[in-house]
């Protein structure tokens, strides 16, 4: 260990650490690998991961199960198996609108981070690992260090950002941020919940994550570093997909999709599927069974880029288009769409023969046995875990490190309820709406969380997941993000915008079809502007402006998916009706961006919305050149 210390710059409290215990560094992924199964009391094929707490007794907090093609990590708690959207706490007294630590738990961190520090200390085995938050060339050079039963927790995060080998570290490696990963405190000061404390302390950034779901702290924990020393240098990493389209015509497009979690990210990077006669089944009514196929002569190509965090670096920006590269090396897929074989081949072949061994969560797998991603662990007889993931190292794909794309189009996704005459709700966004930049800013202010969302633990209800959709993660002033979005876009203009459900069109059960065939037809369509006479306003800005009609090689998608006034369950009344549930929400959510610190542009998008502007008049705020 010696020689690794020469080499790098570490705090005060973490050089005791090293001081006090057994530090292994891993020199390779299979390393990491081989140390997840029980560095301290011998390899098996299947591992707890168990605290004994005073109190309480022996806690399993998760198994961990050597399989064929990897490692299955399953916790015992259902609790544990999603993120907590309400996980984040700030530890220090720099500005942020987020809870503070002080604020929920009534004291300083001060006494628990000392009680963390402590217990590292008193650990027989310490795993170290050092990595790049964000990657090679604009990240920050980060550290975690994990109790060594937890090991498979660093080969986790050593996949989504690429950890760097001991024998690999340079010299003068400075930490810039350090994640402390502590899940006995979970039990002992947070009564069971997921917490995860951020720190910025000068010049680096300090996570403290009390659980063991990667989620909250190894994804987000690192989004939340990059947020953070984004918004000193004003840029911003978005929370979105990226895929670069080769249409069956050799045109090339560039698509990025925002949203909340659930809304479409990862779907946006998959094949079109089809039914068994070769045709894509749009949609299928709700209430008479009414089944709409789509005949799509040949699918596109598509090459992900990004699948959750595009970073948009101003080094990268040479045009009027957004410039985005990965801020990931490996991906937190989830797969709870993928109930039987067959469903996305591509990716179920990827992960029954992987190049590599990969790492599934909430899989139902035992020892030698091959995790299948559609054989999802219950949380309760009968109730499959709606959150079942596996990381895919982006090697895997057909994708670039490093890889710089300008995007096109950036499109927001959001989860809709089914909507009728008899059961009105927000579901009233047809196969997608073309959005002038002002309302497509506002989109990524509220950011809805839609309809049945997957991926955290929570209602059903309609909630914003907050500026930019990664609001979540971030842990800073909310109005500061809203500039650094509204600058992107003004700087921008040759990126065009556009809104696509996923789950239901008014009465039409859709899943992410119109998100599939959305892609498909605006690829083909290119850097043809839209044309005002071929949008239709539908009297709620919002929604921005359906199609009155598309073609798809040569078929018409039928009006009534495009313009959900026009289904016969549902009609202009309840389509007004669910747009203003929209429109409400939206003014709801927008008056706490109205703060002195807001630019004035924004200003004036925003007080003309809550106002009733028309889109007409919001679109001559901030103009969009591609809508003519």
């Amino acid at each position: 260990m010696k020689d690794i210390l020469e080499r790098i710059k570490v705090p005060k409290e973490v050089l005791e650490i090293f001081e006090a215990t057994n530090v292994v560094w891993a020199n390779s992924r299979e390393d990491l690998f081989k140390f997840s199964l029980g560095i301290e009391s011998g390899y098996r094929d299947y591992y707890e991961v168990y605290y004994t707490i005073k109190g309480i007794g022996k806690v399993v907090e998760c198994t961990v199960a050597k399989c064929k093609n990897g490692l299955a990590i399953n916790y015992t708690d259902s609790y544990m198996r999603r993120r907590d959207p309400d996980c984040m706490v700030i530890a220090d007294d720099k500005p942020t609108d987020k809870e503070t630590f002080q604020n929920r738990f009534s004291e300083s961190f001060d006494g628990l981070r000392g009680d963390t520090i402590k217990w590292f200390k008193e650990l027989d085995t310490v795993i170290a690992m050092p990595f790049m938050s964000g990657g090679k060339e604009f990240g920050y050079p980060s550290l975690v260090l994990v109790p060594a039963n937890a090991a498979f927790f660093a080969a986790a995060l050593g996949d989504i950002q690429d950890f760097i080998p001991r024998d690999e570290v340079e010299n003068g490696f400075e930490p810039k941020a350090i994640m402390y990963v502590a899940p006995p405190f979970r039990h002992t000061y947070f009564k069971g919940k997921q917490v995860v404390v951020h720190n910025r302390k000068g010049d680096f950034h300090e996570i403290f994550s009390y659980n063991l779901y990667p989620g909250p702290s190894a994804k987000k924990g690192v989004y939340s570093v990059l947020l953070d020393f984004g918004e000193k240098e004003d840029w911003n990493t978005l929370h979105a997909s990226t895929v670069k389209v080769t249409t069956p015509y050799e045109n090339r497009y560039n698509i990025m999709h925002e949203g909340a979690s659930g809304g479409g990210k990862s779907e946006m990077l998959e094949n079109t599927q089809r039914e068994a006669d070769g045709r894509v089944l749009l949609g299928e009514s709700i209430i008479d069974g009414n089944r709409i196929h789509i005949d799509l002569l040949a699918n596109s190509d598509v090459i992900p880029v990004t699948d959750d965090m595009a970073l948009a670096h101003p080094k990268l920006q040479h045009s009027d288009k957004l410039t985005v590269t990965d801020a990931e090396s490996g991906w937190f897929l989830r797969v709870d769409h993928i109930k039987e074989y067959g469903t996305e081949r591509e990716l179920e072949r990827m992960t029954i023969h992987p190049k590599a061994p990969m790492l599934f969560f909430n899989i139902d797998a035992s020892p030698k046995s091959t995790a299948l991603i559609w054989e999802h662990i219950m949380d309760a007889p009968g109730k499959p875990c709606s959150n079942p993931r596996v990381i895919v190292p982006k090697g895997q794909f057909n994708a670039k490190k490093g890889e710089v794309v300008e995007i096109d189009l950036r499109s927001f996704g959001l989860r809709t309820p089914p909507t009728t005459k008899d059961k009105v709700s927000y579901g009233v966004v047809g196969m997608f709406h073309v959005l002038p930049p002002a309302i497509a800013w506002l989109w990524r202010l509220v950011a809805p969380r839609g309809f049945a969302n997957p991926s955290i633990t929570d209602s059903d209800k309609m909630e914003s997941e907050g500026v930019g959709s990664y609001w979540p993660f971030a842990t800073g002033k909310r109005v500061d993000q809203a500039n650094i979005l509204l600058r992107q876009m003004q700087k921008t203009p040759g990126t065009r915008y556009v809104l696509i459900p996923n789950q239901y069109i008014g009465c039409y059960k859709v899943g992410f079809k119109a998100e599939h065939l959305s892609r498909e037809y605006l690829s083909r369509r290119g850097q043809a502007p839209f044309k005002i006479e071929e949008l239709k306003d539908l009297g709620s800005p919002v929604l921005g402006y359906a199609m009155k009609s598309v073609k798809l090689d040569g078929k018409e998608i039928p009006s009534r998916m495009l313009n959900v006034a026009e289904q016969r369950y549902v009609g202009e009344d309840a389509f007004k009706e669910g747009a203003d549930i929209l429109t409400n929400f939206f003014k709801q959510e927008l008056v706490q961006f109205l703060t002195p610190e807001l630019d004035d542009l924004g200003r004036r998008i925003i007080e003309s919305f809550i106002a009733g502007a028309t889109i007409e008049e919001l679109n001559s705020i901030m103009p969009g050149r591609y809508i003519q």
